[in-house]
């Protein structure tokens, strides 16, 4: 479908790619992974058209569509975010102008013979087909369970894109490739501004719904769960595999050291034989065994073992001062916006050498506690910090604050003080900043090495409460597992907002949840945490359907729902009740029907198939019945969603 061709690129005498060839293909899921600035953002630019390699070429059919989400762009704020979305459907009213003209050219031509006018009648035919096919997708429908499925609700669907910070506006953009549904999907970090429950979302479209994908994201379980092939740069070249990246991993290394071995036993063959040669070169006797030896010699095909880029990062922190043995303390802490209380009642005192996780939807306010707890905001309630506590805090965009006009060096050099700048290139070394690496322009480093740079920051000087927001976005695998295993070693308090279950997975030993306006304590690490909210779930879910999907999350953007006194309905009120469930219920039973029907129609294209009765349209008519089968089960879908809201509205 894509073919990457002799592809190379080089950036000043640094080598990104070199002679690099692959294909992708339909329904190919494709990690792409690699170190940072090993150039996976690059080869993406690429392959979407968006930048021309050194030398080679990337060729794809001409009617191949691809879509491409960056890790930052440029976003524009003067729509509703269903105005913004509802963009993709453009092309819709844009077939039909198109159609409609050349219905009415086919109107006036009389030249019913010419080539000319049967050229005109293929042109309306295909576009009638593409126009019912295009049509025949509810797009309102789609266009919901995607925003809802991303973690919006209904009301932010009126709501201008303006009010929703960056995260969420790169989520509104997610939504708009998604729907396009593009034969090629080239996604760039797509996790970075997801919650851990968009994220399931997310992993369960690609893995059903979308055709081509290649990924870079530095989400084991995330990619684990998507993928099916692993492509890996390493020092300009590809490796290849047929399997996700936990398989990759194990493959590689098998590889690695099977070459290892036949290298090993090779290289003992071959110094053997040249003793022989040396040994009986100059006896006569030996003569033709010595010339058999040097032809053997001549023939042997060296073996190469594959070059491994075994740089890494250096991390370990300072060892933490003593603190008291409560180093935060909250008891009944609260914030708000206005009418919009993001949480309130929060209580829970950390011990020293605790590492706990914070979780739940973005906007639930998790790096809002990070911010009272940092004094950076007022809040209510009493928050106290321990005694000798020193903070060290790596902000969630800590990597964006940083001036891209500064070298790395003097980034570092203009916080450093004292003896410590006398050690500055040894830190930068540490971090991969070694050597010529040390004066490159911050703007000319990857999102990866940017993080990095923020990273050194954090030891400068020791702390004995790590708080790190975010940390692993754009941090490459390895240096991920590092940077675990540096906070595993560290001696102090630890506090990670993250949404990477991986990375949190073997690290905390308590979550603190984060949604509709509480914050919860659980026990355990990330994983007993999930099994024990998907428990939790299903249990609500058989009282009251809606309220994980919709009750929930409604109140994280709105104001905190008001309960009423329990009081008795009164007549209208009752009347009201029943016909509005009424209502949805017939809704259902209509889609339901409308479900049995659409499989019914499926089901005897079907047979025909299994049964050689091919005609020649009954593939497109087998195309068209599956399409209708999708947005009959969409529209069921979204009228059993309205029926549980309506239930669990009028349980309360």
């Amino acid at each position: 479908m894509i073919s990457v061709n002799n592809l190379s690129v080089e950036f000043s005498s640094q080598v990104l790619f070199d002679n690099i060839n692959y294909v992708i293909n339909p329904k190919d899921k494709i990690a792409l992974v690699g170190k940072n600035g090993a150039g996976k953002s690059t080869m993406l630019k690429i392959i979407a058209g968006l930048q021309a390699p050194s030398s080679g070429s990337v060729a794809a059919p001409p009617d191949i569509t691809i879509g491409y989400l960056p890790q930052q762009m440029v976003l524009t704020d003067t729509l509703t975010v269903a105005e913004e979305v509802r963009k993709v459907f453009a092309h819709i009213s844009e077939m039909q102008h198109t159609l409609d003209r050349y219905s009415a050219e086919l109107a006036e031509r009389t030249d019913y013979d010419s080539a000319e006018y049967h050229a005109l009648i293929d042109k309306v035919t295909t576009l009638t087909e593409q126009l019912a096919l295009a049509s025949g997708e509810n797009c309102e429908a789609e266009m919901e369970k995607t925003l809802l499925g991303l973690g919006f609700v209904r009301s932010d669907f009126s709501r201008s894109t303006s009010e929703f910070s960056g995260g969420w506006r790169m989520r509104i953009e997610l939504a708009k490739l998604l729907l396009q549904r593009p034969d090629v999907l080239l996604l760039d970090e797509p996790t970075n501004h997801l919650d851990i429950e968009s994220i399931q979302w997310l992993e369960n479209f690609l893995a059903t719904k979308a055709k081509a994908v290649m990924l870079v994201s530095h989400d084991r379980a995330f990619i684990d769960n998507v993928t099916n092939r692993t492509i890996e740069i390493s020092l300009g070249k590809i490796y290849d595999y047929s399997v996700n990246y936990s398989k990759f991993v194990a493959l590689r290394a098998e590889r690695i050291e099977q070459q290892m071995r036949a290298y090993r036993n090779q290289q003992k063959q071959i110094a053997d034989t040249e003793e022989f040669i040396e040994r009986f070169r100059y006896k006569a006797t030996k003569s033709v065994q010595v010339q058999s030896r040097i032809k053997q010699l001549a023939k042997i095909e060296r073996i190469e073992v594959d070059e491994v880029d075994n740089s890494h990062l250096s991390l370990r922190f300072p060892p933490a001062p003593r603190s008291g043995d409560f180093p935060l303390i909250l008891e009944d802490v609260g914030k708000a916006y206005g009418n919009h209380q993001v949480f309130d009642h929060a209580t829970f005192t950390l011990r020293r050498g605790e590492k706990v996780a914070f979780v739940g939807k973005n906007g639930e306010g998790k790096s809002t506690l990070v911010k009272c707890i940092m004094g950076e905001i007022p809040f209510t309630g009493d928050l106290r910090l321990g005694h000798n506590v020193k903070i060290g805090y790596f902000a969630q965009n800590q990597a964006q604050l940083l001036d891209g006009e500064l070298t790395v060096f003097d980034t570092i050099d203009h916080v450093a003080v004292g003896d410590i700048r006398t050690k500055i290139r040894d830190i930068l070394g540490a971090f991969m900043f070694g050597g010529e690496a040390s004066d490159k322009k911050v703007k000319v480093l990857s999102g990866g090495e940017k993080t990095r740079l923020a990273m050194i920051r954090l030891l400068l000087e020791p702390v004995n409460l790590l708080i790190l927001d975010e940390p692993t976005n754009h941090l490459d695998m390895k240096t991920k597992d590092i940077l675990k295993q540096a906070i595993r070693d560290f001696d102090g308090t630890v506090i990670v907002v993250s949404h990477d279950r991986e990375f949190l997975d073997g690290l905390v030993e308590k979550v603190y949840e984060f949604g509709g306006g509480a914050v919860k304590e659980c026990l355990g690490g990330i994983y007993e945490f999930l099994e024990k909210k998907r428990m939790a779930s299903l249990r609500e879910l058989e009282a009251a359907p809606a309220q994980q999907k919709t009750g929930a999350t409604q109140q994280k953007k709105d104001a905190p729902l008001q309960t009423e006194p329990d009081r008795k309905l009164s007549y209208a009120e009752q009347r009201e009740r029943d016909k509005a469930l009424k209502r949805a219920a017939k809704k259902v039973e209509d889609a339901e029907n409308n479900v049995a029907e659409k499989e019914n129609d499926l089901a005897s294209i079907e047979s025909k198939i299994a049964a050689g009765n091919v005609d020649p349209d009954i593939f497109t008519d087998h195309v068209n019945a599956t399409k209708e089968l999708e947005n009959a089960m969409s529209m069921w879908e979204l009228a059993q969603l309205e029926l549980d809201e309506l239930k669990e509205k009028y349980s309360k």
